[in-house]
């Protein structure tokens, strides 16, 4: 435990003074008229939110809000991590990792803290108690510099899999979405004496190329094929080929910093055609891109995508591991047989609702399933 440092964010009001600054000073392009969203974050949008930034939002009480909770910092391998370990008072109450994904945070589970740890004080069954580990991903918020390239998923794991046990856990669940449904079921493989189950959210599961794979899909699943071959994967491009190039723009300008991440908002919440703040609170989504632009992590959150998909195997060959249970939204493209195929699938949840951003959109939708499946592994 002696490698195991307290921890505070504690941002410099020169930071903070820079920003609403930058904010002031920004320069404007043209638009189309008539195209709305169709062809990116619209500029009158844009201008209203940057401006709310500016003179609105308050990033000193979002701060003290994660202050709230207890955050620490450790070196693995030499690599700064840090996290969120916030105890149940229940003393039985089951070790739980929570990752998040891009472009979020440790912030995307704020609303879930409360009722994961302390189900009793809210007419809940104290047997469903967890202790939670919120790390900020490395590369992303406070866990950084990056110790070097590689840092893909299963290095992310070995990483996490160390730091519960150097935290005394022995037995431990994982939940993940999206970045963080990646790296929840490769920990699960690594450190399979000890993790006993993942339940991930926006999982994505890949065809392989195998006779008859395509066929006998329903029609919700066609849907999701096809949606999975549409999407507009712009930034993920640049995510994944140019990670350090993107990041001059979005490191030097909080708009562009803010578009680039206030976009993934709009187009991965539910419902579709609303705005992102009609699923997300706009504060919310405010200090998601604070925390990028305050940590200065443009570039390196973006580097997974590139060590996944650049340097490594978007679809590598399935491994299976850990008891898994998959919660689809309603914005999410899962296929079951395909999650199926590479995970040991236990249990699986269909919402009429929500979308890629659950913990923030419908945390109480997260939170029955993640007791619903750990309640499966006591």
């Amino acid at each position: 435990m002696t490698d195991i440092r307290p921890f505070r964010i504690d941002i410099p009001q020169t930071d903070l003074d820079d920003l609403h600054d930058r904010l002031a000073r920004t320069r404007w392009p043209a638009e189309l008229p008539g195209v709305g969203w169709s062809r990116g974050v619209p500029v009158d949008y844009l201008r209203d939110l940057a401006e709310h930034w500016r003179t609105g939002y308050d990033w000193r009480a979002q701060e003290a809000a994660l202050n709230a909770h207890p955050q620490f910092t450790t070196t693995v391998d030499g690599q700064n991590l840090h996290f969120l370990h916030v105890r149940s008072p229940e003393p039985d109450a089951t070790p739980l990792v929570l990752l998040h994904g891009w472009p979020g945070g440790v912030v995307d589970f704020l609303d879930v803290i409360g009722p994961l740890t302390d189900p009793r004080s809210r007419g809940g069954d104290p047997a469903d108690a967890f202790h939670l580990v919120i790390p900020s991903l490395p590369g992303f918020g406070f866990s950084t510099p990056l110790a070097g390239p590689g840092m893909g998923a299963a290095r992310m794991a070995g990483l996490l899999a160390t730091l519960m046990s150097r935290l005394g856990y022995d037995r431990y669940g994982v939940h993940g979405y999206d970045t963080g449904s990646w790296v929840a079921p490769e920990l699960g493989r690594q450190d399979l004496d000890h993790v006993i189950g993942v339940h991930v959210n926006a999982m994505i599961a890949f065809p392989v190329g195998e006779e008859g794979e395509l066929d006998g899909l329903s029609e919700v699943e066609q849907r999701r094929w096809e949606a999975m071959r549409n999407f507009n994967d712009g930034y993920l491009q640049c995510n994944s080929k140019r990670p350090q190039t993107v990041a001059y723009g979005l490191h030097d300008s909080p708009v562009g910093q803010l578009a680039w991440v206030v976009e993934k908002f709009k187009e991965l919440t539910d419902p579709e055609e609303g705005l992102p703040e009609d699923s997300v609170d706009r504060d919310r989504i405010l200090t998601e891109v604070s925390l990028y632009w305050l940590t200065g992590t443009a570039a390196s959150a973006a580097q997974v995508y590139y060590e996944e998909i650049s340097a490594g195997d978007w679809a590598a060959e399935p491994r299976r591991g850990a008891p898994t249970g998959v919660l689809v939204s309603a914005r999410d493209v899962t296929i079951r047989r395909w999650a199926e195929r590479d995970h040991d699938v236990v249990h699986w949840t269909e919402l009429d609702r929500g979308g890629h951003f659950l913990s923030m959109e419908d945390p109480e939708a997260l939170v029955e399933d993640l007791r619903t499946f750990f309640r499966k592994l006591r």
